[in-house]
């Protein structure tokens, strides 16, 4: 049902121009909207005519009408005073509530077809046949994005979001959890490469700061060419939401051709992952290392496994940096100045990553 704010809208640039007063009830006698305060309308005038078989019918010397959805009555409209003028008024009142409620219902429609989509709820054949019936072009490439801010700033963020792509009548944005926003962006051709996609995510991100939404991570997964697959690119994109908070923290932006190894981590099962730190650390495991231990082998990687360039960053004496290198490989039995020894532990660090992550789920 179509918002009191919109009705008020309507009938308000109705009395603008046409200098005639304006009321709507619901069929109980429940006044909505009004463009005056010092008529009163009978309430039970208002019942009795929601429930008569006439359309229109002069009341009270004002004209009544019923405004109608999907052959119901769902709202009264008054237009205030007698003459043909008058009712001639109400009867495009009564037209302009209607047809905001058919776009309301179709905006209502399309919101339902993109939820179910991007579920997976709807069989191959419903797909092609609601997206016709709801004028959605099957046949283009589209994009998933997922805008994640929080329960408590989604009507903030989801604001944001339509005053950002408002132009763009052909993308969708809708909400299927409380946590997240999707955006469905129709991809035009030759504009087919990711860095737009990231150009259009990093927008994202800096319009939500300047809103006053923070925090905002976005992902999104990867093109696809009609209408059907536009559920394997939500799901790509929550895919890469969920590995980018695993293993890329320090990021906002994540992208599902992007994600490399951590995308194959995160689809092992926990037990696996449960063994492999079994055999590879005999003594001491990842998890059980202090931070500086841990800021140390970070730092190592960043830098390319080079030692000198490390221990000038950390502002350690190359000599301490050794030191502390050797004795990692004391209790774990790798070295990590090795590339093979490097590239094991390397992957350690984002299992034991992966194993937080799903014991927080878990639990």
């Amino acid at each position: 049902m179509i918002s009191n704010q919109v009705i008020t809208k309507t009938i308000e640039d109705l009395h603008s121009i046409t200098r005639i007063d304006f009321f709507v009830y619901d069929p109980d006698g429940v006044q909505i909207a009004g463009t005056s305060t010092e008529e009163t309308i009978d309430r039970e005038a208002v019942r009795l005519f929601s429930t008569s078989p006439a359309d229109s019918q002069e009341i009270q010397g004002h004209h009544f009408f019923k405004v109608e959805d999907d052959g119901k009555v769902a709202f009264i409209l008054i237009s205030k005073g007698k003459g043909e003028d008058v009712y001639m008024m109400g009867k495009v009142a009564v037209a302009s509530l209607q047809a905001l409620m058919v776009a309301y219902q179709e905006q209502l429609n399309r919101n339902t077809f993109f939820q179910n989509l991007l579920l997976d709820n709807l069989l191959l054949v419903d797909i092609y046949n609601k997206a016709r019936k709801l004028h959605i072009d099957a046949q283009v490439k589209r994009l998933v994005y997922i805008i994640e801010t929080g329960n408590d700033k989604d009507s903030a963020a989801m604001e944001v979001l339509k005053g950002l792509f408002a132009g763009n009548s052909r993308d969708f944005i809708t909400a299927v959890d409380e946590t997240s926003l999707i955006y469905v962006q129709e991809v035009s051709d030759g504009d087919e490469d990711y860095q737009n996609a990231m150009a259009t995510a990093a927008m994202i991100c800096d319009m939500m700061d300047t809103e006053a939404v923070p925090n905002v991570r976005v992902a999104f997964g990867t093109i696809v060419d009609e209408i059907s697959y536009v559920s394997q690119s939500y799901k790509e994109a929550r895919m890469a939401l969920n590995v980018g908070k695993i293993f890329y923290t320090q990021k906002r932006i994540h992208a599902y051709s992007a994600l490399g190894i951590g995308r194959l981590i995160y689809q092992l099962p926990v037990n696996l992952c449960e063994m492999f730190m079994t055999e590879i650390f005999t003594q001491q495991r990842p998890d059980e290392f202090d931070d500086e231990t841990l800021t140390t082998i970070n730092s190592f990687f960043e830098n390319n496994l080079n030692v000198s360039e490390t221990a000038r960053q950390l502002f350690v004496h190359r000599n301490t940096l050794v030191y502390r290198l050797e004795k990692l490989q004391k209790s774990t039995g790798l070295d990590i100045r090795n590339f093979e020894d490097a590239l094991t532990f390397k992957i350690a660090l984002m299992v034991v990553s992966y194993m937080k992550y799903m014991g927080n789920e878990a639990s």
